[in-house]
C-alpha cells in the first residue's frame, strides 16, 4: 500500500503485528512510524514499551524476546528495526518463520529500503501492511502540498501557489512540509496562501539564485551565471545540491525540445514538459538560446557532470560545475 492511502485511512484500519515501510522518502516513514505508535500505543504511551534496533547489530533472538515480552503499562510492546536491510537479509529464513506467528501483545515495525515483492517472506506479509514510502512524482507533488497543507495546518493553497513552491524547493517532502508551515504561520489569519505569499516567503533564498541561473541562461549571460554560482558556493551550498536543482529544469527543457521535434508546437512542449505557467515564457528564451544540438545532447552531459562531481574529473567540483555553466551559456554553440 502508498505510503499517503496508508496515512488517510490507519485510525480506522485493524492493527496488525508487522509493518513493513520500505523505500527512501524519511518523511513519509517518520509519519507513518508515528501513526502505528499512536495506532498501537495511544497518545501518552510509556517510553518503556518501544524499543528500537539499528539493523546492521540486531540479533534475531533479542528483537524476538523483546517482542514477545509482554509490556506493564501498555497494551502492546513495539520494536522497530532501523534500516533493516541487512536484519532481513541476514535472518530471512528465521523471520519466514516467525512471521505468521507473531505475538497478539506486539508490533514488529521493519524500516527497509527495498522490499522484493516476488521472495517468499514478502509474499507472507499483507500488502495492506507493506507501506510504500516514495515520494510522489514531481508533477502530483503540487497537488501533495494542497493536501496536506489543508490537512495538516488549516491553510488552502492555491494551485498556481503550490506549483510555484514545488519549483522553488528541492523535490522532498520534509523540505516542502517546512515551507509549508512557515508560510501557513506568515498568512496568518488570512483564509489561504497564495503565488504572492509563496514567492515573498520562500522565494528569497537558494533557489531565487537557480531561477536567476536560468535567466542568465537564456540570455548568454555566462558572467551573470557564474557569479551567481560563487554566491551559492560562498554561501555554503554543495555543489551537486547546486547541479540537482538545475537539473530539475534543464531535464524539463531537453523534453520540450524531443516533443518539438515530433511536431508539437513549443509552447504546448514546455507545458507538457512540466514547466508552471509563470516559467513558461522563460523557458522558450532557453530552449531558443540552448538550439537543438545542445538540448539534444544535454541528458549526457547532465549524466557526466554529476559523474565529474563524485571524483571522475582531476579537477575541483567549483571548476567541473563553472565550465558545465560556460558551455550552456555560450552563444552560437
Amino acid at each position: 500500500m502508498e505510503a499517503l492511502p496508508f496515512l488517510a485511512g490507519v485510525a480506522k484500519a485493524k492493527l496488525g503485528p508487522l509493518y513493513v515501510l520500505h523505500g527512501d522518502e524519511a518523511f513519509l516513514k517518520r509519519h507513518a512510524t508515528r501513526a502505528i505508535l499512536k495506532k498501537a500505543l495511544g497518545d501518552e504511551a510509556d517510553g518503556q514499551s518501544i524499543s528500537t534496533y539499528a539493523g546492521d547489530k540486531a540479533i534475531f533472538a533479542e528483537v524476538f524476546d523483546d517482542l514477545d515480552t509482554v509490556p506493564f503499562f501498555d497494551p502492546r510492546r513495539v520494536v522497530m528495526v532501523e534500516n533493516a536491510d541487512p536484519f532481513v537479509t541476514k535472518y530471512r529464513s528465521e523471520l519466514e518463520g516467525r512471521v505468521g506467528h507473531l505475538p497478539d501483545t506486539g508490533v514488529l515495525i521493519l524500516d527497509v529500503k527495498t522490499w522484493a515483492a516476488n521472495t517468499r517472506l514478502a509474499k507472507m506479509v499483507d500488502n495492506a501492511v507493506t507501506i510504500v514510502c516514495k515520494a510522489p512524482d514531481s508533477r502530483e507533488l503540487p497537488r501533495w502540498c494542497s493536501d496536506w497543507c489543508a490537512k495538516q495546518y488549516g491553510k488552502p493553497i492555491t494551485p498556481d501557489a503550490a506549483r510555484l513552491l514545488t519549483e522553488l524547493v528541492d523535490p522532498e517532502m520534509g523540505l516542502l512540509d517546512q515551507e509549508l508551515l512557515k508560510l501557513s504561520i506568515y498568512v496568518g489569519d488570512r483564509s489561504r496562501i497564495e503565488f504572492a505569499d509563496v514567492d515573498k516567503i520562500v522565494g528569497n533564498n537558494r533557489a531565487q539564485n537557480i531561477w536567476k541561473i536560468f535567466d542568465a541562461i537564456g540570455t548568454g549571460n555566462s558572467r551573470d551565471a557564474l557569479a551567481m554560482v560563487d554566491r551559492l558556493l560562498d554561501q555554503g551550498e554543495e555543489p551537486i545540491r547546486i547541479v540537482g536543482a538545475i537539473s530539475f529544469q534543464l531535464r524539463k527543457l531537453a523534453v520540450a525540445a524531443r516533443l518539438t521535434s515530433q511536431g508539437i508546437s513549443l509552447g504546448a512542449a514546455i507545458a507538457q514538459a512540466g514547466v508552471p505557467p509563470f516559467g513558461q515564457r522563460a523557458a522558450e528564451t532557453q530552449i531558443r538560446h540552448l538550439g537543438r544540438r545542445r538540448l539534444d545532447r544535454l541528458f549526457d552531459w547532465l549524466m557526466q557532470l554529476n559523474l565529474d562531481l563524485r571524483g571522475n574529473s582531476p579537477l575541483s567540483p567549483r571548476t567541473v560545475l563553472e565550465c558545465f555553466l560556460l558551455k550552456l551559456t555560450r552563444k552560437n554553440a
